[in-house]
């Protein structure tokens, strides 16, 4: 098993599928009365968390605190950050509490990366700047694989602002690592081809959302991310709704089986209208529960849990 998660990339096949099978046992956990386990105890895990964070920082809590560890909550806000501290005084600082784990989500790009030489602990990216989140690609092909019982050949369409997404990143490098076809949907001033071509040779670009929903297994509808925007990449929220907005009218043009996915949090009637979203083809409260059982498996594996 790998030392560190910072990035999809990090994954192999046979890795990826090793953390959905353990993740799968996590999940069953969950039904009993008691939900915890004395895998990780006298282990400490630390949140580090330089950005805003609702769905991702509770999940990794919850799913430390499943697993019996300790766990330390840091935020940059009101924290000796603010007072100038750099990441590697933190780290350092962290290295010298005896910390197992450190979970990061930095504004930089390559933070994770940074952070792995300065500790001795594992390191999981939950998500840095526009480039990765490794455990959101995860949970989501967990998501995947529990509604439509495969990953190898299913075709999936990654919607949106794909130019600002690391949940993009993520899911291209990994879903592309299980066999699936992913294709990239939106303007193209927010999928260039470099782009694409850089995430994976498996990976199609079109700007035509109405013709690839027919043949898609699996839309994920990404936020526009309007607070990383420095220029003007689209008319108008309703020009843009009304290209690449998945309504009711675009869902019934999606095979019967498919499912729609969205990474949270949501721009209800901009990229995916509320109709959808509360549909039974929805996953995305789904994706949120199975987080916690994803990153369970993750630090469960990274830690050498028993």
């Amino acid at each position: 098993m790998i030392k560190h998660l910072r990035s999809a990339a990090d994954l192999d096949a046979a890795t990826a599928t090793l953390i959905l099978d353990t993740a799968a046992e996590m999940a069953a956990l969950s039904g009993r009365e008691v939900k915890k386990l004395p895998a990780l105890r006298g282990r400490t895990v630390v949140n580090l968390f330089y950005e805003d964070s609702t769905r991702t920082r509770i999940s990794f809590e919850a799913a430390a605190k499943r697993l019996s560890a300790d766990v330390i909550n840091f935020s940059a806000k009101g924290s000796s950050v603010s007072k100038g501290e750099s990441l590697k005084d933190t780290a350092l600082t962290l290295q010298a509490m005896g910390a197992d784990a450190v979970v990061i989500r930095h504004s930089a790009s390559g933070a994770p990366h940074q952070l792995s030489k300065w500790v001795d602990g594992s390191v999981v990216n939950a998500g840095d700047g526009t480039h990765e989140h490794p455990t959101q690609a995860l949970l989501d092909a967990y998501t995947m694989r529990s509604r439509l019982g495969r990953l190898d050949g299913l075709k999936v369409a990654i919607v949106g602002d794909v130019l600002h997404s690391r949940v993009a990143r993520s899911n291209v490098l990994l879903l592309t690592t299980l066999g699936a076809q992913v294709t990239l949907v939106g303007p193209p001033t927010l999928i260039p081809l470099d782009v694409a071509a850089a995430l994976s040779e498996k990976t199609q670009v079109s700007y035509d959302l109405d013709a690839v929903l027919p043949d898609s297994d699996v839309v994920m509808m990404l936020r526009v991310q309007t607070e990383r925007m420095q220029d003007s990449y689209f008319p108008s929220a309703r020009e843009y709704s009304r290209r690449y907005g998945l309504d009711t009218v675009r869902m019934k043009k999606l095979p019967e089986h498919a499912i729609v996915m969205h990474p949270g949090p949501m721009n209800r009637g901009m990229e995916i209208a509320p109709e959808v979203a509360d549909s039974p083809r929805s996953t995305i409260v789904e994706q949120v529960a199975n987080g916690v059982s994803v990153r369970m498996a993750v630090l469960y594996l990274l830690l050498g849990g028993k």
